[in-house]
């Protein structure tokens, strides 16, 4: 039967799973959900043993803590761990970097997220600290009302970051293992008062003055907490949309003139839209531009590389000013003249970031916007997105010559530092290609032209929708080696590969330049969405490059003599006219080198992005390893856990009535004799209780009230087994640990640690093992058939 105990541990357990339910929405993968149970379980299950050893409440808690720290270790951070277990200051660093990694996961993605490494440490340590919580408030201090704080905290969280439409069932079941644990506690202080009572009667619509008062009061709680994780979620902020999310809301922050931005990750969103078979319109743009296959629609900037994927860096915004500064490395000697273009935005395209020419100079919006200034972006703040807007952007359209860039001088040392930067992880054949693809290069510029075509021209790459590349710091290393891929591995490949022969570089993300139309504006789509690389040459500032083949237009300044190129190369980006139709990179041809049509450029894969690395071990093998671990931890301590189980089992009854006397007799003379032995008094089975108990005083020496505790309770024996009707005895626990003291303090200092790490007496568990080894043994020949024939009879 199920003790009280027992059942307040699993449903701890499940209360806590319950309300982690909430953050299901939160994620795009269910299977942390798993780890979290399983983990979880081990956890309850510490508790669970320590309690019943049992443990001082503090010393189970941090059992507990103990526990947790090695399964997050194991789960997480194995390769950095001590013996691959114990978490060192390797390991300290490396789970600060994964938290580090996923906050900034949190502020990139749109929900759901992926489930990245730094997303699911969040989730499955934030779901064990509160499990932790509610166990040791629930189970070990055996008070479960304020249980409920800890799960109320992690329903709001979730509940406040999500808008899916089933908050309700969300909420149903937080409140339901809340209650249950309630009734549980309930139930199990009741009992220890005398019998359990159903409550009132049945029909009754209130409570009556007699409800106990453990539950009435309960009850009171669950109520305030429910009531409070109702309303809580409504005065959180909703966490939704994407950079190109067409159902996106707005994620700036800041307040009036400052604050700071970070933006969720636009290469999510970026597939998605790629993929999206309606290619609906969702701008239409108006330019004074003349050559329009040059008009992108530039977002925002990446310029932070992590080794897996790019990112933006967080940054201070301000007012929008009135007149944009110069952009960066911009100088007068290069050619540039301002244009005017006018962009309206469908109100089903609702996004946070202003699309816009790059450099801009001036900007006429209505709504609530702030200005980056490193990237000259402008950002949504206090939800207010691009759905239904028309704008007017004042912007440069900068011509520089192939010979102003090949002459560029080096750039400022802050600027190398920043954008050259590159993680230890990146595979080393990014450099090694780079290096032998610009070979004989006598420029930066020279360089960078080389990789474009290399790209585009020579290198043998195809863009292709369905490619598989796999994820984490390899995956640029396997695209530059299958050569398949779309503008994201492009981009990425060519932005790395710049840095690392120490060019600046750094990713945009917007929107190639659309179809033409009859009535003379530029319609842009949901596929147009674009990634490029942006390389920084002092003098001329960041450049845009297209190494995408056939997406976007091939920059003039990347080509050498321009007028005398003859037939366009199907395999280079389209640089027609603005009068040509054929200047819409939604109307591309020949994607593949294989000769496939149009229509196999339709969409782009979302397997093709650069997801976290994933490589490592699975969480069905790290839980193995957990148990492992906690089994080889725990034999050595198996003697003493053993040992103080059975002490606290012997001296735990009561002995008040003539049923239970006797075995709370024995038991606790049981004990005397096992701590001697512990301490190096062999038991005499040939001894009577009167003579055991004076050879026990002499050989301990002990005097005084210890020697009065051993007498007494031999005295309480010899009535057990020769009286009668042996009288209910008390106070005989009180002199098993008096005695025990004695012995203790009467030890040298190695037997008192023997006595509590080896303790001789745990020789009786392999004495019971064997007596039932040998029970079993002869059941089992008791059952099996007799196959001797009966002898025969002579006649």
């Amino acid at each position: 039967m199920i003790s009280s105990l027992a059942r307040l541990t699993v449903r701890a357990w499940a209360a806590t799973l319950l309300a982690a339910c909430a953050l299901l929405p939160l994620v795009e993968s269910t299977v942390w959900i798993l780890q979290v149970a399983l983990l979880l379980g081990v956890q309850a299950g510490v508790g669970a043993a320590a309690r019943r050893v049992p443990l001082a409440r503090s010393l189970t808690v941090t059992a507990q803590v103990v526990v947790t720290l090695l399964l997050l270790t194991l789960m997480f951070a194995r390769e950095h761990a001590v013996a691959g277990l114990i978490p060192g200051p390797d390991a300290v660093r490396f789970f600060g970097q994964l938290l580090e990694q996923g906050g900034e996961d949190v502020n990139r993605y749109a929900i759901p997220a992926p489930l990245t490494d730094g997303i699911r440490l969040m989730l499955v340590g934030g779901v064990l600290i509160i499990g932790l919580l509610v166990d040791a408030l629930a189970v070990t201090f055996r008070s479960a009302a304020p249980a409920g704080l800890p799960l109320l905290a992690l329903y709001s969280v979730a509940a406040g970051l999500t808008d899916d439409g089933i908050e309700w069932l969300w909420f149903l079941l937080a409140a339901a293992g809340y209650l249950m644990l309630l009734l549980a506690e309930g139930r199990d202080r009741l009992s220890q008062w005398g019998r359990v009572f159903a409550g009132p009667p049945r029909g009754r619509g209130r409570e009556t003055p007699g409800t106990p008062a453990p539950v009435r009061f309960g009850h009171r709680i669950g109520v305030v907490a429910l009531g409070i994780a109702l309303v809580a979620p409504l005065a959180l902020p909703a966490m939704d949309g994407g950079l190109l999310d067409p159902d996106g809301r707005g994620m700036g922050a800041g307040s009036g003139g400052g604050g700071t931005i970070s933006a969720v990750n636009p290469l999510v969103s970026l597939r998605d839209s790629l993929n999206n078979d309606d290619d609906r319109q969702v701008f239409s743009v108006r330019t004074e531009m003349e050559n329009t296959s040059d008009l992108y629609l530039r977002i925002v900037s990446l310029d932070d590389f992590d080794g897996t994927t790019w990112k933006p860096s967080k940054r201070a915004i301000t007012q929008v000013p009135e007149g944009f500064p110069a952009p960066p490395g911009l100088s007068p000697d290069v050619e540039f003249t301002e244009v005017g273009t006018s962009i309206s935005v469908a109100k089903t395209y609702g996004q946070t970031w202003l699309p816009m020419p790059y450099p801009p100079s001036r900007v006429s919006v209505q709504g609530d916007w702030r200005y980056e200034p490193v990237g000259m972006t402008l950002v949504g703040d206090h939800g207010q997105s691009t759905s239904g807007l028309t704008y007017e952007v004042r912007s440069l359209d900068v011509r520089p010559t192939a010979e102003q860039l090949a002459g560029a001088p080096e750039p400022s040392a802050g600027v190398l530092r920043e954008y050259t930067e590159l993680p230890d992880s990146l595979p080393a054949v990014v450099h090694r290609t780079a290096r032998d693809v610009t070979d004989g290069a006598k420029s930066a510029y020279d360089r960078a032209v080389m990789l474009q075509d290399w790209f585009t021209l020579s290198g043998d790459f195809q863009y292709d929708t369905q490619v598989d590349v796999g994820s984490g710091s390899q995956a640029i290393a396997r695209f530059l080696q299958d050569k398949r891929g779309f503008c994201v591995h492009y981009s990425f490949a060519m932005a790395s590969m710049a840095r690392s022969l120490g060019i600046p570089a750094r990713i945009a993300v917007g929107f190639a330049p659309g179809a033409p139309q009859a009535d003379g504006t530029i319609s842009v789509a949901m596929r147009d969405a674009h990634a490029w690389p942006e390389l920084y040459f002092e003098g001329v500032g960041w450049t845009r490059f297209e190494p995408t083949p056939t997406r976007g237009s091939t920059p003039d300044y990347t080509v050498q003599d321009v007028e005398d190129n003859g037939p366009a190369d199907p395999a280079r980006p389209s640089q027609a006219a603005p009068s040509d139709p054929s200047a819409a990179p939604s109307q591309s041809t020949d994607c593949r080198a294989d000769g496939s049509g149009p229509g196999a450029c339709e969409s782009e894969s979302p397997q093709a992005a650069l997801p976290v690395d994933d490589d490592g071990p699975k969480w069905h093998v790290v839980l193995l390893w957990a148990l492992a671990g906690l089994l080889v931890l725990a034999l050595p301590l198996a003697p003493l856990l053993w040992r103080t189980r059975m002490r606290a089992r012997r001296l735990g009854g009561h002995g008040r009535s003539e049923e239970d006397v006797a075995p709370y007799v024995l038991a606790a003379w049981e004990e005397l004799t096992d701590a001697a032995w512990d301490h190096g008094i062999v038991p005499d089975e040939s001894l009577t209780a009167r003579g055991a108990a004076g050879r026990l005083v002499r050989q301990g020496r002990l005097e005084g009230d210890a020697a009065a505790s051993v007498h007494r309770l031999a005295g309480a024996v010899e009535q057990v087994l020769y009286a009668p009707r042996p009288r209910p005895a008390t106070g005989l626990a009180d002199d098993v640990r008096r005695a025990t003291a004695a012995l203790r303090a009467s030890a040298s200092r190695r037997a008192r640690l023997r006595a509590v790490l080896a303790p001789r007496s745990a020789v009786r568990v392999v004495w019971a093992v064997s007596d039932r080894w040998t029970a079993l043994r002869d059941r089992l020949t008791a059952l099996r058939p007799n196959w001797r024939l009966p002898s025969r009879q002579r006649g």
